[in-house]
């Protein structure tokens, strides 16, 4: 709760989004202040419960209500009669001509169907809807409500209402506050008001990662922008722990490995530099040494707003002012990975070259943290590390395994850093740099031969195929590969869509076509998840916008993912065979050109099925016999 110093007689100014707000009552529409029947709690912490009058501001101090205590005194504890006076509205903010009240809602848009909106509208929901006539959208923005940002949310209704014969949108600032059931009663009395009496249709739920969750083109690209996929997000690297733990030199590590890897935009908010320049004119008392760390968080969750990577190592030892970064950075719509460097106080005093431990403990340096000041030892860390008798390697790999885990950096590989994924079209074509290649593995080629010694088995090579909902191109690679391979034991085929259908068969279609003696009746389709992706050694795909999506999802897994055409094209300039092919050719990682697409049959007709069909058998008839060893 903030709350500025003022003369006793003046309100007490409290930030809106600061406050408990649970609207009740009937459901009869409320069209301005203190109607009779209505009712609006305003939770206050003791400090101010007792003042005649407290002032709602928005985040910049523009006042937008005086909400005065009109009866007798009581106990903090107990409910008093609010009478609120509007002083302003919001004045700013993107879209702010679809913020209308419920009276203008009315002069506009009386007799429609209103449609509560909380995330962006699949292509099933619109289907919903078109049959409705004419409806308005009531995107409910605000904190904590919409699963995209508030903004987002706005767009992508707005794009969403293009696809409809007659529909309008009005956005509600309906923010969230922790109870479901208070949520759902303020959502029933809100949404009431606008519609007066009018039909209300809810839309059928559908979570954002279940595999119906298909958007129409242009509403993905809003959702992909407004919710990036890992190897996009902006993400802050929090490393914490005790004065001499190690943090900052992990911390330095890794952002060394990140611009050696050149894939993100690092940023380091660290040590003197901050202070001098963002944090000037701050002591070491321990008000300002929480502000500092504050304004860290809030810089950094500005970067990972724009998709930027911010690597911070303060001692940040108090868990509220960490969970006050974190929920900037997650405002922000970026990944808050804490790193919690856990080695203990003994070894820190040990390393301790300057003195600092020993000079807390004679009292010396005041609120010295581990000393004569507490450190809280974070329980939500998303990794910890004791750098006791480590060498910084061997301590930074604990980080980079779990930031490989999680998609947003793949650090772990230590073969030459390439040049980034945004980059490719600029690149050689994976041809020509395969054609340079010796015709055998050059990591094996210059290692010592070991006479009489078998390689450990591998196991099968495990081809996943992808395409978009499952049931054409890549079905039909899979069955069509299975039929090929015969009764090889040594490869596996499977496949999945980025949209994927859930238990579809095979297309019609592309089942027509066929070749003799060819099985689908055990087929069904799924969505891509990312343990196929990591379960495959190799991964193919129709379409370069699927292997673009795949490598946006799963940036880890980009040294095996290729159009099936680009990867038969690139294996018949080769003299490599099976995990020796994939291995370099991972290397290389050429542009997949749109020359290697194979369009998509689906409701094309069979003219289109059959040009598919015979493309992907072609196609398969080089890829299988590469990868089994086979010669061709």
């Amino acid at each position: 709760m903030s709350a500025s110093s003022l003369p006793q007689h003046c309100p007490t100014p409290v930030e809106l989004d600061d406050l408990e707000l649970l609207l009740s009552g009937a459901l009869a529409p409320l069209t301005g202040f203190n109607e009779p029947g209505s009712v609006v709690t305003l939770t206050l912490p003791p400090a101010l419960a007792t003042l005649d009058a407290v002032e709602l501001v928005d985040p910049e101090g523009l006042p937008l209500a005086l909400v005065s205590l009109v009866e007798e005194r009581a106990p903090a504890s107990v409910s008093k009669p609010l009478k609120i006076s509007p002083l302003a509205h919001a004045q700013f903010g993107p879209f702010r001509s679809l913020y209308l009240t419920p009276a203008q809602v009315r002069e506009q848009y009386a007799g429609r169907t209103f449609v509560p909106v909380t995330d962006a509208l699949t292509v099933g929901q619109l289907e919903e809807l078109a049959d409705l006539g004419p409806v308005v959208l009531l995107a409910l923005a605000g904190t904590g409500t919409p699963t995209l940002s508030s903004v987002g949310l706005i767009r992508a209704t707005l794009a969403a209402a293009d696809h409809l014969p007659d529909a309008a949108v009005v956005v509600v600032p309906l923010a969230a506050h922790g109870d479901p059931a208070a949520d759902h009663d303020l959502g029933v009395q809100v949404v009431g008001n606008y519609a007066q009496g009018d039909p209300v249709t809810g839309l059928t739920s559908v979570a954002a990662d279940d595999p119906q969750a298909d958007y129409p083109e242009d509403v993905a690209e809003i959702v992909d922008f407004d919710r990036p996929g890992p190897g996009k997000q902006g993400l802050v690297l929090f490393f914490t722990g005790l004065s001499g733990s190690g943090k900052s030199t992990l911390a330095r590590a890794l952002m060394d490995k990140v611009l050696e890897q050149g894939e993100r935009t690092v940023t380091s908010l660290d040590g003197d530099v901050v202070r001098r320049n963002l944090s000037a004119g701050l002591t070491f008392s321990k008000a300002d040494r929480e502000t500092n760390i504050r304004r860290i968080g809030w810089v950094a969750a500005e970067i990972a707003r724009h998709g930027g990577v911010a690597i911070v190592s303060p001692i940040a030892p108090f868990d509220e002012t960490r969970q006050q970064v974190r929920e900037m950075v997650e405002q922000a719509g970026g990944e808050f990975f804490l790193v919690h460097v856990a080695t203990p106080l003994e070894e820190c005093e040990r390393r301790d070259r300057k003195g600092l431990y020993a000079k807390a403990r004679r009292g010396e340096i005041p609120e010295f943290t581990g000393i004569s000041s507490p450190y809280e030892e974070p329980t939500d860390a998303t990794v910890r590390v004791d750098t006791t008798g480590r060498s910084i390697e061997d301590a930074l790999d604990d980080v980079l395994v779990a930031l490989a885990k999680t998609g947003h950096l793949d650090l772990t590989d230590s073969s030459p850093v390439e040049p980034s994924l945004v980059e490719e079209v600029a690149k050689p074509s994976l041809v020509e740099e395969v054609a340079k290649q010796p015709s055998q593995n050059q990591d094996e080629a210059e290692a010592p031969v070991e006479t009489g010694v078998a390689r450990p088995p591998q196991g099968a090579i495990k081809v996943l195929f992808v395409c978009t909902a499952n049931i054409c191109r890549s079905a039909f690679m899979e069955v069509t590969a299975r039929h090929l391979a015969g009764d090889r034991t040594d490869i596996e085929f499977s496949s999945a869509g980025t949209h994927g259908f859930k238990d579809h068969a095979l297309d019609e279609g592309m089942a027509a076509v066929l070749a003799a003696g060819v099985s689908h009746d055990d087929f069904t389709s799924r969505p891509v998840t990312r343990e196929l992706i990591e379960g495959a050694d190799v991964v193919l795909t129709a379409e370069s916008t699927h292997r673009t999506f795949l490598l946006e999802e799963h940036p880890q897994a980009f040294r095996k993912v290729f159009t099936l055409a680009q990867f038969a094209e690139a294996a018949e300039a080769s003299d490599l065979r099976g995990r020796d092919l994939i291995k370099s050719l991972g290397r290389q990682r050429g542009a997949a050109r749109h020359e290697h697409d194979i369009a998509d049959p689906y409701r094309r007709g069979p003219q289109a099925s059959s040009e598919a069909a015979q493309r992907i058998t072609g196609l398969l008839q080089t890829v299988i016999p590469a990868l089994t060893g086979e010669t061709h």
